[in-house]
């Protein structure tokens, strides 16, 4: 039997859910105990355009990069693939004093998406 691997960063984990949530895969109130600030709110508008939904193809993380600009901070960044169509989506995780990640910004680069208002 072989011992199991280490666990999964937070930024892995939320890169995929962050993927499901935007290609439609998942509902975005699904992220709801996993945000914090405006991302839930820049979310719920970018769920709405289905930005990472390509034709019949399935986004999948492709690459995925991350800083740690301080603890308890990650700054995270992946290229999503479908089919032979990239995006790239940008997000910010914070852990909070009970020691949970969430997310606090999330942004897209998708051709033709209009930029959300920010208030």
């Amino acid at each position: 039997m072989t011992p199991p691997g280490p666990p999964p960063r937070p930024h892995d984990l939320f890169a995929d859910l962050l993927l499901a949530v935007l290609s439609g895969q998942r509902p975005v109130h699904s992220m709801l105990r996993y945000t914090a600030g405006r991302a839930y709110d820049e979310l719920v508008w970018l769920a709405e355009h289905a930005p990472l939904r390509i034709g019949r193809y399935r986004p999948v993380v492709r690459d995925l990069g991350y800083e740690m600009p301080r603890p308890g901070a990650i700054e995270a960044f992946a290229r999503i693939a479908a089919g032979e169509h990239l995006r790239a989506m940008a997000f910010r995780l914070e852990q909070g004093p009970d020691q949970r990640w969430r997310c606090t910004a999330v942004e897209l680069a998708v051709p033709g998406l209009p930029r959300p208002i920010r208030r």
